[in-house]
């Protein structure tokens, strides 16, 4: 019995060691990044230029495979049944981290309990705008014209229960004051109702705005983070419209499956977080925000919640 033990205790320690060494080199073949939208969106755009960075500077081998489906849930539900071994991580995103479980009824992950947060890798501040003939000259007199009358207004989204819908309804709360939602099926969509003036205002993604503000058929009234945004700089944000603490953005992450060593996800933690700082890295993202893994895990939780809460007092019905 004793050479039993001896035995069982060697091959524990053997075990242990492989473990060790695995981790060390890690890694010693191809990772595979799951980005849960199709290709040449702006997720897969974000997800390339870091997997190209990995690559070109460490030498890692990154395949990444576009995994599309149920806004962004098809991927994060195949991630969270990958082995947790380091080889496979995932872009995940606010749609399908911190509003799809308030969302939806049956998703098939569970966003806390079956992935280990990496690092932030960008937040993106969606834009407020209004027709450039629109007599909404700044965010106050939206505020106030939404004051007079209260529900008139028409407030458009790209769509319902969208990141840009959502935000609609938490300025609502977080102001106090009313509007009418109106979803259309995308930007392209919308456009014309809110150049028109048919639409009051307009909450998209500054991507989505960028265009339309520049052929002067949209002029943007502010910004929903809680600073300027580089490629606007005259315009301000909710916040120093005299809304302090009231802010709302997309947010973009690296995970991994639960279960994955800590030291595995400390190594990509390190040489993302490096990625993320590299000039031309930061220029190309316009984001400041690479993060610890718990950092990024206390993140996705206030984000959850808070999304939750907006779910609920709008009635936003889950699918």
């Amino acid at each position: 019995m004793r050479i039993h033990r001896k035995f069982l205790v060697a091959l524990a320690l053997g075990a242990i060691a492989l473990g060790a060494a695995a981790q060390d080199n890690y890694p010693d073949k191809p990772i595979k990044m799951i980005v849960p939208f199709p290709p040449g969106g702006g997720t897969d755009i974000l997800s390339r230029v870091v997997s190209d960075k990995l690559s070109s500077t460490l030498g890692w081998k990154i395949v990444v495979e576009n995994k599309a489906g149920a806004g962004g849930t098809v991927g994060l539900d195949a991630a969270a049944k990958s082995k947790a071994d380091g080889y496979t991580i995932v872009m995940g995103q606010t749609s399908n981290m911190s509003i799809a479980p308030s969302l939806m009824s049956a998703l098939p992950y569970d966003p806390v309990k079956n992935f280990t947060p990496v690092t932030l890798v960008s937040e993106v501040p969606l834009a407020i705008t209004v027709g450039a003939d629109s007599p909404i000259k700044t965010f106050a007199d939206l505020v106030d014209a939404a004051k007079a009358a209260p529900g008139k207004l028409l407030f458009a989204s790209p769509g319902n229960a969208t990141v840009a819908h959502l935000t609609g309804e938490y300025l609502k709360k977080a102001i106090g004051i009313n509007y009418k939602h109106v979803p259309y099926k995308g930007t392209a969509q919308a456009l014309p109702d809110v150049i028109s003036g048919r639409a009051s205002f307009f909450v998209a993604s500054i991507e989505s705005a960028k265009g339309p503000v520049k052929a002067g058929q949209l002029r943007a009234i502010a910004v929903t983070s809680t600073k300027r945004v580089a490629a606007w700089p005259d315009v301000p944000t909710v916040a120093e419209s005299g809304y302090p603490g009231v802010a709302s953005v997309t947010w973009f992450g690296v995970a991994v499956p639960a279960g994955v060593p800590e030291p595995i996800v400390a190594k990509l933690n390190t040489e993302i977080v490096k990625v993320l700082n590299a000039p031309d890295v930061k220029q190309r993202l316009a984001s400041d925000v690479a993060t610890g893994p718990k950092a990024f895990a206390d993140a996705i939780k206030a984000d959850h919640d808070k999304w939750a809460n907006v779910i609920k007092e709008a009635g936003i019905q889950k699918q």
